[in-house]
C-alpha cells in the first residue's frame, strides 16, 4: 500500500468538509496549492530568501484559531504582493491570492493534515500523485471551466509512450493547462536515465531548467501548473504565463523551436483573433483550434514531431480550415489521425482526434499518405462510471508501431478494420477533407445514457459552443471573401 494513502483519503474527506463551508473543488485545490507549497519549501529547507520570517510554515502551524486564519490571510497578501522583492516563482504561485476558508477550525484541520506530510522517498512521489488526483477530481466534479484544463491522463500516457520524448530535446506544450503532458514526458525521460543521473552535468542542467516549455494564459490555472510541476520535481525556466496566440507565442516559435510538441489546445470561440503577425493562414480566425495548430507547425524544428488533440471541425472545416490542412500536409508529414471515442473529456459532446505529424525539411509535398485509426465507431460510452483505460488503446499501439514518426511497418486493415491508409491524391479528391469514416457505427449516442441534469446541461453547452465556433468560422470566411471583393474592386 502507498505509505501516504491514509493521508490522501484524509485530504479527500477534508475536501468534502470544506465544501459544506461553501468551498468548491477548484477553490479547495487552490487552497491546497498555497499550503502544500509552503510545506514543501519548509521540508526541503528552501524558505530562506523566499519566505520572510514570520510568514513561514512553522509560524502557521504554531498558530491556532482566529490568529491562524489571520496569519494565513497575511501570508497570502504578502507573498503575492508584486511590489515586494520576493522570489519570482513565489510571487507567481501567490499572485492575487486570497482564501475562501471562513471557519478557523477548517483551516486548522487542513494545516494539521498537511503538516503530517514528509518530503522523503516514496511519500515525496505521493505528493505529486495526490495533487494530480485533486486536479482530476476538480475536473470531474466542476461542471464548468475546470475540465478544459485537464487532459485525461490515460490519453496523456498513451501519447507520450508513442512519441518517445528523448533527453536533450525541447518539449513544448503551448496550452499547458495543469501540466499533464510535460510531467509525463519528464517522467518517461527520467525512467530512461535514472532520474537524469546517467547524463553529464550540463545535460542534467538542461533537462531540469530548459528542456520543458509550457505556456498557460489563465492565471489561476498557471498557479496550479507551477505547483504541479514543482511537486513532480520540475523547475523549468520556460513555464510562462502568456497567450500563445499573442506576440509571446510568436517569440517562442522563433527563439525556442521544439523537437516535440504534445498538446490539447482549447476548443471553441476565442473571443478575438490572434494578435501575432506570423500566423499567415489563421490570422483572421476567431476560434482557438485552427491558430493553435498553425502555431505548432511553426514552432517545430525541421524534423520535429507533434501529437495534437483537435476537435472534428479541424478535419473538415472549409475556408481557412482547408487552407490550414493543406499547409499542414505540405510542410509536414501528417502520417496518422486517431479518431478518439466520445465521452472521454469532461466537456460532454466534444468529438476529438489526435493528429500526429513530423515537420519536413522542405516546404511542400511532405505528406504522401495519411493513416486513420477509428477508435470511435462501435465503441462503448465512456464517462465517470465507465472510464477509458490504456487497454482500450492496445490495438492502436500495435498498429501505430515503434517509430514515433509513423515510419514503422503498417497494414491497411480494409473496410472492416479500424486502420486505413489514404494517399495524398485520395485526400485531395475529397477537397482535403480529413474527416474520414468507413465503419458503420451501430453504437448508441453517449448522450442516450445520461441520467443527471448536469450531464444534459454540459452536453447542451458543448453543442452550443461547437455551433458558435462554426458560426464564427463562417463569419470569418465571409469576411475574408468580402475583403477580396473590395480589393478587386479597388484595383
Amino acid at each position: 500500500m502507498n505509505p501516504s494513502s491514509d493521508l490522501v483519503n484524509k485530504l479527500w474527506r477534508l475536501c468534502a468538509l470544506l465544501r459544506k463551508d461553501g468551498v468548491t473543488y477548484q477553490q479547495y485545490v487552490t487552497e491546497l496549492t498555497y499550503l502544500l507549497f509552503l510545506k514543501m519549501l519548509a521540508e526541503k529547507g528552501m524558505e530562506a530568501g523566499r519566505i520572510p520570517d514570520g510568514l513561514r510554515w512553522a509560524d502557521l502551524v504554531s498558530a491556532e484559531g482566529l490568529p491562524q486564519l489571520a496569519l494565513y490571510r497575511k501570508v497570502l497578501a504578502s507573498l503575492g504582493d508584486p511590489l515586494k522583492p520576493l522570489d519570482r516563482i513565489v510571487q507567481a504561485i501567490f499572485a492575487n491570492s486570497a482564501t475562501f476558508i471562513r471557519e478557523p477550525v477548517n483551516l486548522e484541520k487542513l494545516v494539521s493534515a498537511i503538516d503530517e506530510l514528509h518530503w522523503f522517498s516514496d511519500e515525496r512521489d505521493s505528493f505529486g500523485d495526490l495533487y494530480e488526483g485533486l486536479l482530476q477530481k476538480n475536473a470531474e466534479e466542476t461542471k464548468r471551466g475546470a475540465g478544459q484544463y485537464f487532459t485525461p491522463r490515460v490519453l496523456v500516457t498513451v501519447l507520450v509512450r508513442l512519441m518517445k520524448p528523448q533527453p536533450g530535446e525541447v518539449i513544448q506544450d503551448p496550452a499547458a493547462g495543469t501540466g499533464g503532458f510535460l510531467i509525463a514526458a519528464d517522467a518517461a525521460m527520467k525512467a530512461e536515465t535514472d532520474e537524469y543521473t546517467m547524463l553529464p552535468t550540463a545535460r542534467q542542467t538542461f533537462q531540469i531548467k530548459r528542456a520543458l516549455q509550457g505556456v498557460e494564459n489563465v492565471e489561476g490555472v498557471y498557479r496550479l501548473l507551477l505547483m504541479n510541476l514543482f511537486l513532480h520535481g520540475i523547475e523549468s525556466e520556460h513555464i510562462t504565463l502568456a497567450d500563445t496566440l499573442g506576440p509571446e507565442g510568436a517569440d517562442i516559435a522563433k527563439t525556442w523551436p521544439a523537437d516535440l510538441i504534445l498538446t490539447n489546445p482549447p476548443f471553441g470561440p476565442a473571443g478575438g483573433r490572434p494578435s501575432r503577425d506570423d500566423l499567415t493562414v489563421t490570422s483572421t480566425v476567431s476560434s482557438y483550434q485552427l491558430p493553435f495548430v498553425e502555431h505548432c507547425i511553426r514552432s517545430l524544428k525541421p524534423g520535429g514531431r507533434a501529437a495534437v488533440v483537435v476537435p472534428d471541425n479541424v478535419l473538415f472545416e472549409d475556408g481557412r480550415g482547408r487552407e490550414l490542412r493543406r499547409m499542414l500536409m505540405d510542410r509536414c508529414d501528417l502520417h496518422t489521425i486517431l479518431r478518439l471515442p466520445t465521452g472521454i473529456f469532461y466537456a460532454q459532446g466534444v468529438k476529438t482526434n489526435v493528429i500526429f505529424f513530423r515537420k519536413g525539411t522542405e516546404t511542400s509535398g511532405n505528406t504522401k499518405a495519411v493513416w486513420v485509426y477509428d477508435l470511435r465507431a462501435n465503441m462503448q460510452s465512456f464517462g465517470k462510471t465507465a472510464p477509458l483505460t490504456e487497454a482500450h488503446f492496445a490495438d492502436f499501439d500495435v498498429a501505430y508501431g515503434d517509430d514515433p514518426n509513423g515510419g514503422g511497418t503498417r497494414f491497411d486493415q480494409g473496410g472492416a478494420g479500424r486502420f486505413r491508409r489514404f494517399t495524398r491524391e485520395e485526400i485531395a479528391a475529397r477537397g482535403d477533407n480529413l474527416d474520414i469514416t468507413w465503419l458503420r457505427d451501430t453504437s448508441e449516442d453517449p448522450e442516450d445514457s445520461f441520467t443527471e441534469p448536469e450531464e444534459f446541461i454540459a452536453a447542451i453547452r458543448a453543442h452550443l459552443t461547437n455551433a458558435l465556433a462554426e458560426i464564427e468560422a463562417l463569419a470569418d470566411e465571409l469576411e475574408d471573401g468580402a475583403g477580396v471583393v473590395v480589393q478587386e474592386a479597388a484595383e
